[in-house]
């Protein structure tokens, strides 16, 4: 067996990119830089709405306004890099900034996941038990609850990603994909990965279906309350609170599914690429704007943010 003294670890990578056809590069380099952008506006935008107008200081919102946060947060991780590397091609990744993307990306991705499993509790208590909503949903209790889902998220990541990143790396330095994710990168190790397989199985089991488990007992119970409403108008309304918050967890549990959860034989470089650009650019592009168009009190909010603006510009000009 050859010797460790006798390898050479690796201290960088290089990413594969989305593709080497360089017609592509500039396209999708303009198109990259549009979805961030909207990301970055869309996601920003929220928390400062959320922030300025006091009728949206409910639990609920506070809440969105972390998700937001979140989603500008894991996007920021992957999409700039991925840019530069389509402007410069320059797809060279230091031994460092690889661990760092990892676990600032899993980790914004498990806060993710328990976020929406903490709307869902949310919405929950408004629908099911409404007289007792302000009592349940206290503030200690909303910030207790975001805080457990950032402390699970960077600690679990933290132990996934230091687990990873003491394997050697003493062969090829070229990752098949876009950024440093999982599964590309125990490819490339020399190492034993079985013990950490098994740890990445049982943090990612738990912080996968755990939230899930959570958002499917709170929508189960959820409509069991909403078929118990005789009158239609009552059902529709009570349907309409979970509609956004549902639209926005649809998505996100079914693009996981799609990547992960698929049969082996099934994957395919190309498909897992293209799951992987909707999961961390497009769903972070994509929440504001769901919750934006479907929710009447953040369309309100931005109209009457709007004509302030307005006003002040009118009396700036006068």
């Amino acid at each position: 067996m050859e010797s460790t003294e006798n390898r050479s670890e690796v201290n960088e990578f290089i990413l594969k990119g989305i593709t080497d056809n360089p017609e592509l590069q500039v396209p999708l380099f303009i198109m990259f830089t549009f979805i961030y952008l909207t990301t970055l506006v869309g996601n920003l935008g929220m928390v400062a709405l959320i922030s300025w107008d006091s009728h949206l200081h409910t639990p609920m919102y506070f809440f969105l306004s972390n998700l937001s946060l979140v989603d500008f947060s894991y996007s920021s991780t992957i999409t700039p890099k991925v840019m530069v590397g389509l402007l410069t091609g320059n797809k060279i990744i230091s031994y460092n900034e690889c661990a760092a993307q990892l676990f600032f990306f899993a980790a914004f991705l498990v806060i993710e996941s328990f976020l929406l499993a903490t709307m869902a509790y949310d919405r929950h208590a408004a629908v099911c038990k409404p007289l007792h909503y302000t009592t349940t949903m206290t503030p200690t209790l909303c910030v207790s609850l975001v805080s457990g889902s950032h402390i699970c998220g960077f600690l679990t990541c933290s132990i996934v990603t230091g687990k990873i990143f003491s394997l050697s790396f003493c062969g090829s330095n070229i990752v098949h994909h876009f950024f440093c994710d999982i599964p590309p990168l125990l490819v490339l190790s020399c190492s034993d990965i079985h013990i950490t397989e098994l740890i990445i199985f049982i943090f990612g089991s738990f912080n996968a279906f755990f939230p899930f488990l959570v958002i499917f007992i709170s929508y189960l119970l959820i409509f069991i309350n909403i078929l118990k409403i005789r009158s239609a108008e009552g059902r529709q309304k009570a349907f309409s609170t979970c509609a956004s918050h549902l639209t926005a967890v649809s998505i996100f549990y079914g693009t996981v599914i799609f990547m992960y959860f698929r049969p082996s034989s099934n994957h395919s470089m190309d498909s897992d690429k293209i799951a992987s650009i909707f999961y961390t650019m497009v769903i972070p592009m994509l929440n504001p704007l769901v919750y934006s168009l479907r929710n009447k009190d953040v369309k309100n909010a931005f109209r009457k943010a709007v004509r302030g603006q307005q006003l002040q510009l009118d009396r700036l000009s006068s």
